[in-house]
């Protein structure tokens, strides 16, 4: 006979003990205690805490964003505690950085610390440079998506534009599904009113591109609550109007010459119809 190893000798000496058995109902015992009092969910929430940080820098570009604003912003968010990981990207005008904690972090607290770094270290943003304030986005894993819909189109005529117009009706269908929460489009062309300058309409009117800008944005700003007192009552009147079409655009008086007013059509042409795309898809 062939002598019996140490998990061997123990088998052997309980295989004929009386204990085993209780031994064995006890374990059970335990097993089914154990299922019992564990908390179980359909759906175990998990503490998944990031949050997106937008800097604006109006005219700078990628290599300047990165430079003055991303990189120093990632090291001061670096500092904050519970952080996992910090990425940032540049872009012309923009920084985003995306900030993500650890596992198990309170949600809270966490975009309290991140909120209070952002405003307690000010000082690292480039003084006079027209830097504009941080804007701190949360994000949870409740955020992510979970269905993706890709539209096409036999038809060759239609474009990004056709489809994104498409795509914006059925969100508003799927907006009223219970249990939705954020639904968005991605990739579709902007509706945008284009205003094309005539380099020669211009300086027969003598006059710049700076001219025009500066005549639209005066043309598109609202105020409200202004007090007028008449006839011992007050009122409350909005001054001013948003510029909501192609015609109102064409119908500014943008400047004079030779006593006469200058529209816009005469020294531009307004296009309205989507923009000038940035990207492009093809299927095969």
């Amino acid at each position: 006979m062939s002598k019996l190893g140490f998990s061997g000798g123990i088998a052997k000496r309980f295989q004929a003990t009386q204990i085993t058995p209780l031994l064995a109902l006890v374990g059970m015992l335990l097993g089914v205690f154990a299922v019992m009092v564990t908390p179980r969910e359909e759906e175990p929430q998990i503490n998944v805490t990031f949050a997106n940080v937008f800097i604006p820098f109006p005219g700078a570009s990628a290599k300047e964003v990165e430079s003055l604003i991303a990189s120093p912003a990632e090291q001061v968010l670096d500092e904050i505690d519970g952080i996992e990981h910090v990425y940032s990207t540049s872009m012309p005008g923009m920084a985003v950085l995306t900030v993500q904690y650890l596992v198990g972090e309170d949600r809270t607290d966490a975009i309290v610390r991140l909120y209070s770094k952002i405003m307690s270290n000010q000082d690292w943003l480039p003084a006079g440079a027209g830097v504009g304030t941080p804007i701190v986005k949360p994000k949870g894993i409740d955020d992510v998506p979970i269905v993706t819909v890709t539209l096409w189109a036999k038809n060759p005529d239609a474009g990004a534009f056709e489809l994104g117009q498409v795509a914006h009706a059925i969100e508003s269908e799927l907006k009223r599904v219970p249990g939705t929460r954020d639904i968005y489009t991605i990739g579709a062309a902007e509706h945008v009113v284009a205003v094309e300058l005539d380099p020669q309409a211009l300086a027969s009117h003598g006059m710049d591109p700076r001219d025009l800008r500066a005549a639209l944005q005066a043309a598109n700003v609202t105020r409200d609550n202004i007090g007028v007192v008449a006839r011992d009552q007050e009122l409350l009147v909005q001054a001013g109007v948003f510029l909501s079409h192609a015609d109102e655009i064409e119908d500014l008086v943008v400047g004079v010459h030779e006593g006469k007013p200058v529209f816009l059509r005469d020294v531009a042409q307004v296009r309205r119809g989507p923009d000038l795309p940035a990207s492009y898809v093809w299927t095969g």
